[in-house]
């Protein structure tokens, strides 16, 4: 019973530390892959056709605002450029970037 507890311990440390390492580089900072499914959750979805939506640029102001976001993108928010540093994490394609097959996704 102990080592079938151990066992599963070991399984979700495991899995939790797999899912933090992934990073998504942008504009010279590093963010971990949950905060950027944070963001896409908050900007609206992260379909690369938003890049060319001009509602999600002018939302980024209210992005960086929104108590919400994850606090890793506050240093990218006071950077000159945070939209479109903000836009284009918005467009990262989750699905690529969870097997480490875009670019910008390191950590895999």
């Amino acid at each position: 019973m102990k080592a079938t507890l151990a066992t599963i311990a070991v399984i979700v440390l495991a899995l939790s530390c797999t899912s933090e390492a992934v990073q998504v580089e942008e504009n010279g900072l590093s963010f971990s892959l949950e905060a950027v499914k944070r963001l896409q959750e908050l900007s609206g979805g992260s379909a690369a056709t938003e890049v060319q939506n001009p509602r999600l640029r002018a939302s980024t102001v209210s992005l960086c605002a929104d108590p919400m976001l994850p606090q890793e993108f506050l240093p990218l928010c006071r950077q000159r450029g945070a939209s479109a540093s903000l836009t284009r994490l918005a467009a990262v394609p989750m699905d690529v970037c969870e097997i480490c097959a875009f670019a910008a996704c390191t950590g895999c």
